[in-house]
């Protein structure tokens, strides 16, 4: 790391806001979206970096700078010779420079097979130009230099563009007093491969001040360790836009792209992607990464989140979720003295403390349903619920201490209809008195998860909202075929009937991305 405090006002951009970072790797990634400031950011960051006895060399997107490198091709054979043999690599043939009739030197292909040479400059891509001028400015990088790149992604097949993240990252460690700069727009220049590469990823924001991490605990430090190996670039678009949505699998992103038309509002949806990370564990990743960065980025995951896993554990400890509960405390303070007792009130309310209540009651309701001993056979809903849970207490030991019983007696708790009335019925009159608490008590935990920025399918997970097949309880079985059929309709249905099959699934997007 290299220390060089930096601070920075852009009033028009971020109002009264100030960045400031003291500390730099050598390698530092700016990004986020259009029309955030990057460019102004490091313009400001390298005039400090200057007066620090930096000589800095800005390449700017509209590469003004492109005579300079080739008089570097030109005036030094070491990088004339490198540079030949990168670019023959790249492109699988043999390159040369060849010095033309006004003395410049001029890529050329030599196909000995055929006595044929072209010039590549003419035959070829833009992308040569782009490729030479990169190389020469990194390769030529001397001494105390700060070196910025803005957009050096431009005409470069992705290919080449992961190939000079590559080099730049090599010819860094071997130099490291200098300091290079990264404006992008690209995920393949996100290079992240230790917990400590995210100290250089500035993100910048629509008005307001761009992010950074300054430092990670240790537990956050080895689940970065463990989790960035399976971060792709796929993954990595995050880093360009605010609104990216994070869900657990491929059925839920699928879906909910299939949705994102029909959200009313325009300003949530522009620039909106969902992407998939494929397991529960990764979001909490994600969730985790987000709040580090300080991003808006948002999860959307399945019930059963919250009561195990990773995405538990971070946003519970989400202060954006403390905070919001802080709010709540006078308002909820009469609910709050109905589920706890005085000396529990002595303790701060947290998020995990109302889960954890939440976990006991539906332990309770759960096994007086699986207990009970009803005067004539259960019919109705309430015999499906008594059911499941049935088949999930003879599976497991001690079942209300398992993730999908909890869910499953939730489920029920929850559902509109003649089911409320029958677990009022059914159940102990000690044990039904707790049903209102636990709908109020659940709406007030979904109310501060999304605060952290995690929205909980409240009905189970994205099968429950299916409309061409009849799914009730977690688990859900024969999830792929159901997709199939659901996504098969989703296609093929009109706009009016989609707004009016999807109506609950929709106004519960329009949330997330309008948040």
């Amino acid at each position: 790391m290299v220390h060089v405090p930096v601070k920075v006002k852009l009033p028009f951009l971020w109002g009264r806001a100030v960045f400031r970072k003291d500390e730099w790797r050598n390698i530092n990634l700016v990004v986020g979206p259009n029309g955030s400031g990057k460019t102004l950011l490091v313009d400001a960051i390298s005039r400090t970096f200057a007066a620090s006895g930096y000589s800095i060399k800005f390449f700017r997107s509209d590469r003004r700078e492109d005579r300079e490198a080739l008089a570097i091709v030109q005036g030094n054979e070491a990088i004339r010779r490198k540079i030949q043999d990168v670019l023959s690599s790249m492109f699988g043939k043999t390159i040369v420079f060849k010095q033309g009739e006004e003395g410049d030197y001029i890529p050329v292909v030599v196909n000995r097979a055929w006595n044929v040479e072209y010039n590549l400059e003419e035959v070829e891509c833009h992308g040569l130009k782009e490729i030479i001028t990169l190389l020469a400015a990194l390769y030529a990088n001397t001494g105390n230099t700060c070196l910025v790149f803005d957009e050096p992604e431009l005409h470069l097949h992705p290919q080449f563009q992961q190939f000079f993240a590559e080099e730049l990252r090599r010819v860094s460690e071997r130099h490291p007093k200098r300091m290079y700069f990264i404006i992008t727009h690209s995920p393949f220049f996100i290079d992240l491969r230790s917990p400590e590469d995210l100290f250089g990823v500035l993100v910048c924001h629509t008005n307001r001040e761009p992010t950074h991490i300054e430092s990670l605990g240790k537990r956050d430090e080895d689940l970065l360790r463990r989790f960035l190996p399976r971060f792709n670039s796929y993954h990595k678009q995050f880093f360009f836009s605010d609104n990216q949505i994070f869900v657990e699998g491929y059925t839920d992103q699928q879906i909910f792209a299939g949705l994102l038309p029909y959200i009313h509002t325009e300003r949530g949806v522009a620039g909106t992607g969902i992407i998939d990370v494929g397991g529960k564990d990764e979001l909490g990743v994600f969730c985790k990464v987000c709040a580090l960065l300080g991003t808006n980025s948002r999860i959307i995951t399945d019930l059963d989140s919250l009561f195990g896993g990773k995405l538990r554990d971070v946003f519970c400890s989400d202060e954006r979720a403390a905070q919001w509960l802080e709010r709540q405390r006078e308002k909820q303070l009469p609910f709050y003295r109905t589920i706890f007792t005085q000396r529990e009130m002595g303790a701060p309310i947290t998020l995990e403390k109302l889960i954890l209540r939440l976990e006991r009651y539906l332990g309770v309701i759960g096994r007086s349903l699986c207990t009970m001993q009803p005067a004539g056979p259960l019919e109705g809903e309430i015999a499906l619920l008594v059911e499941k849970l049935d088949a999930l207490d003879q599976k497991h030991s001690r079942a209300e201490n398992v993730d999908t019983f909890k869910t499953v007696v939730l489920q029920g708790v929850m559902s509109e209809g003649a089911l409320q009335e029958q677990l009022a019925e059914y159940l102990p009159a000690s044990v039904s008195e707790s049903l209102p608490l636990v709908r109020n008590l659940f709406n007030l935990i979904l109310a501060a998860a999304s605060a952290a920025g995690v929205y909980v399918l409240p009905l189970g997970c994205i099968e429950h909202y299916y409309t061409q097949s009849a799914v009730r309880y977690m688990p859900v079985a024969g999830k792929d075929r159901c997709f199939h059929i659901e996504r098969r309709h989703l296609l093929q249905a009109g706009p009016e009937l989609i707004a009016k099959e999807y109506a609950g699934l929709i106004s519960f997007l329009e949330a997330v991305c309008t948040r």
